[in-house]
């Protein structure tokens, strides 16, 4: 009778299906207590996400969450702090701090901007690589084709909406002489720098700007050297928003106030009056005397 080998398995152990790639089986071996991927391919309804903002080093796990939310969704929907805070159990603070860190390290950008009818809103731009543009590479990964993208297509464009300019400074009294020289000044700064090219909307907006340095005693000249001078070398994309900045921030002070001048005194001389044809004090010929203006008979004078 033959002895059984007790060290020998009894049969060969069959290897489970989901086990047969090597690549798993010696990540498996090697970290035994790491993470282990299931990945099945997508093939609709997915956003890609890089790398850089899954594992950023800084970010928090709110803001890389809501990055990745925002990331998925539609162009024109809501990313307020309100709407999200509505949408996830987090606090309206916590939301805002994490959009916050999205808006630090380039994910997000968020500016105020004035529609056509003046109302001022927040515009959102998502970021899936920041400081890079979709127009600067070719591999921008396109929406899936069907049914919803064709009926994309075929809508109308809008026209992105103009940024609105900075406010500026306002006179005290604005004088139509006073925005008149202003325009002017305006208008002459394209002779010192082409790059100072304004439109007539522009010219419009900043003239109150310039008519309240103008009222501080400043002549056209040194406005137009403050405006013009150590301006930046590089291309200036929006130089009405510079001039704005400027007239905001380097605003001379008033000038201390003076008491307004009196008018000399009219010269005296003696004339007839135009009633009377008495002999009176006045500044010149045609005037009539107090009898007369008052509507009185003249007293006559005894000789």
């Amino acid at each position: 009778m033959d002895t059984q080998n007790p060290s020998a398995p009894p049969h060969a152990h069959t290897r489970g299906a989901g086990k047969n790639h090597p690549h798993r089986t010696a990540r498996a071996n090697t970290h035994p207590s790491g993470v282990i991927h299931d990945n099945t391919r997508h093939t609709t309804r997915f956003t890609v996400i890089g790398n850089h903002l899954a594992q950023h080093p800084e970010l928090s796990a709110l803001a890389i969450g809501l990055a990745v939310h925002i990331q998925s969704l539609p162009t024109g929907a809501r990313v307020d702090i309100k709407t999200l805070a509505n949408r996830f159990p987090e606090s309206t603070a916590r939301i805002a701090a994490a959009l916050r860190e999205l808006e630090t390290h380039g994910y997000l950008r968020r500016t105020r901007e004035r529609t056509e009818s003046g109302r001022i809103v927040t515009r959102t731009v998502s970021c899936n690589q920041p400081g890079r543009h979709a127009d600067a590479t070719d591999d921008t990964p396109k929406p899936p084709v069907g049914p919803p993208a064709r009926r994309a297509a075929t809508a109308p464009q809008r026209k992105p909406a103009r940024r609105a300019l900075p406010a500026v400074p306002q006179p005290a009294y604005a004088s139509p002489t006073l925005l008149q020289t202003a325009t002017e000044v305006l208008a002459g700064l394209r002779r010192t720098d082409p790059r100072l090219l304004l439109s007539a909307t522009d010219a419009e907006h900043l003239a109150p700007g310039v008519a309240a340095w103008l009222e501080r005693d400043l002549t056209p000249t040194a406005v137009r050297h403050a405006l013009t001078s150590d301006l930046p070398p590089d291309p200036l994309r929006r130089p009405a928003a510079l001039l704005a900045h400027r007239l905001t921030a380097q605003l001379p002070p008033l000038p201390p106030w003076r008491p307004p001048v009196e008018p000399p005194p009219a010269l005296l001389s003696v004339h007839n009056c135009d009633g009377c044809d008495r002999g009176i004090r006045a500044p010149g010929p045609g005037t009539r005397c107090r009898d007369c203006r008052e509507g009185r008979t003249p007293a006559t004078t005894t000789t």
